[in-house]
């Protein structure tokens, strides 16, 4: 016979899942205001020029940056917009099929990353590596791996 009771957290899988909370929550913050401070963008912002960065010709539709930055497309064009203002992204159509729209790094862009870069990922290895073991770290891997195949289903 099945049961519609929920499945309580017990004591320490309480207190793992508030730990877990608190630690995505103040991590967000805390790269978001580094950047925020040091290069007047957010996180999000950030992750979208590193990501076009790192893809070929610095360009990618705009749907896959969106799967890729973890965004809706409709929050990913309104940073978009924000980041054209800046000179650091173009949009175009897509010339082998103009349903898409393609988003390109400018070079001012480019030069807005590498500028960026080194700051940010000092505090993500201070907040993160540093604070962990090798062994660690890979415990950490491995969980957010699997975590993340729950979420995707």
């Amino acid at each position: 016979m099945e049961s519609n009771e929920p499945r309580w957290l017990d004591a320490e899988e309480r207190q793992t899942w508030l730990s877990l909370t608190a630690m995505v929550i103040n991590l967000s913050s805390a790269l978001d205001g580094q950047l925020q401070r040091d290069a007047g963008i957010s996180h999000f912002e950030y992750q979208v020029l590193a990501t076009l960065s790192e893809a070929a010709d610095r360009t990618m539709r705009m749907s896959d940056l969106a799967l890729l930055t973890n965004g809706s497309l409709s929050r990913l064009s309104h940073v978009v917009k924000r980041l054209e203002k800046q000179g650091w992204v173009r949009r175009s159509p897509d010339p082998d099929d103009g349903r898409y729209t393609l988003a390109l790094l400018t070079e001012t862009g480019w030069e807005k990353t590498v500028a960026t870069a080194p700051g940010h990922v000092e505090e993500v290895r201070r907040l993160v590596f540093d604070p962990l073991t090798q062994a660690q770290q890979r415990t950490l891997r491995t969980i957010g791996h699997r975590v993340n195949e729950a979420v995707d289903g």
